[in-house]
């Protein structure tokens, strides 16, 4: 069987049709992003939390580029990043009577040829942002919203990163996808000790290992590496601080089909193997939405709504999965799905994948998982310094 792991949607290179993606704020009270009217790309602003989620369009003055990033706070603002020439400027959008109103926050210049700069996926709290300018030979993170003098260069890292994924609830630990020497490692940056770096995920010395998903409620990790198929990525699961080898299911491998891991359900403090994982499954006749938790030896596959935000999506602690949707008659519309645990009934039409758009192949029994756990060395994530949290 073939497979592919990529990089969550919140952290990959920003380079799909704006439309079709948004940031969710990490508590999934607010979501943003580019919306298009006729030719024009503006921001817009989504309320999650509500009765009912409502759309509020944030235009500027003109109409902004498709490379334009977003990305909403916890206050309501959306936080908006252009670029000018080398020159990427940020400020604060929020509703003003009939208007947008706008707070400049300053600029990042990066003149050095081939550096790229993207925001990191929102903060916990939301009311700080986060960028990412990758060089030729190092990176650095940024802090763009939410300081006291305009953005602040906070740590700088050796090698290209990549990813960006945040390990604990106060916004300090912040773990990147570190490419040095031809490998690529997962190191845990300290924004609170002037950006002081420490390993965090190595399965053996010549693996490529990234860090995807976390959740810092139950510790549960979701992982892309090569160490057990090399050449070939596979996506595996730990949990942090665990001396337990990292496992690699069968389950997760889908032929011919991307699986990316976009959320984690929250909440589940001494339970990381019931954690539901959700996963945007992309294959020849499009995408869907898949359902696993570790404890489980299949994948659950539903059909998302029509004009999933493909790859968008947050859980609640109770275990509902709101997925973001617009359409032609629904503006900012989101659907919410509940799937079954593994003890539904075999003639589960859910379990099964019958669902409406999940392809035919999948709907037949998942294969089990190999005895025992692939033989790898353990995710060292008792290195990273993760205390007091």
């Amino acid at each position: 069987m073939t497979a592919c792991a990529i990089e969550t949607p919140s952290t990959a290179e920003d380079d799909g049709v704006p439309g079709t993606r948004c940031a969710i704020t990490a508590d999934g009270a607010y979501a943003a992003r580019l919306a298009l009217d006729g030719d024009c790309w503006f921001p817009e602003r989504w309320t999650l939390d509500g009765p009912e989620p409502y759309a509020v369009p944030l235009p500027g003055n003109q109409p902004e580029e498709p490379g334009t990033q977003v990305q909403p706070m916890a206050d309501g603002r959306v936080l908006i990043q252009r670029l000018v020439e080398r020159r990427h400027t940020f400020s604060l959008l929020y509703p003003a009577g009939p208007g947008t109103g706008e707070l400049p926050l300053g600029a990042v210049e990066c003149p050095e040829p081939g550096t790229r700069l993207r925001l990191l996926p929102p903060a916990p709290g939301g009311a700080r942002a986060y960028a990412l300018a990758v060089g030729p030979r190092s990176s650095a993170v940024w802090l763009v919203a939410g300081g006291a003098f305009g953005p602040e260069r906070l740590a700088e890292v050796p090698g290209r990163c990549s990813g960006g994924v945040w390990l604990d609830r106060g916004g300090r630990m912040l773990a990147l996808d570190r490419e040095l020497g031809g490998r690529t490692k997962t190191v845990v940056v300290d924004l609170e000790r002037g950006g002081e770096i420490s390993p965090l995920l190595q399965i053996t010395e010549g693996s490529d290992d990234r860090l995807l998903l976390a959740d810092p409620d139950s510790g549960l990790v979701l992982i892309s590496s090569d160490a057990p198929s090399p050449g070939q990525e596979r996506l595996g699961w730990g949990v942090m601080g665990s001396t337990l080898p990292v496992r690699f299911p069968e389950c997760l491998r889908l032929q011919d089909c991307a699986v990316t891991p976009f959320a984690i359900q929250p909440g589940q403090v001494l339970t990381p193997e019931s954690c539901a994982v959700a996963l945007c499954v992309e294959g020849p006749v499009g995408s869907w939405v898949g359902v696993w938790r570790p404890a489980e030896r299949q994948v659950c596959h539903l059909a998302g709504p029509e004009g999933w935000l493909t790859g968008s999506g947050s859980w609640t602690q109770d275990g509902v999965l709101r997925l973001p949707y617009a359409t032609g008659e629904v503006r900012c519309g989101v659907a919410e799905l509940t799937a079954p645990r593994g003890d539904a009934g075999p003639g589960d039409p859910v379990r099964n994948g019958t669902a409406a758009g999940v392809p035919e192949a999948l709907r037949e029994a998942a294969e089990p998982d190999p005895p025992g756990p692939v033989t790898v060395r353990p995710v060292p994530l008792q290195q990273a310094p993760l205390g007091g949290e």
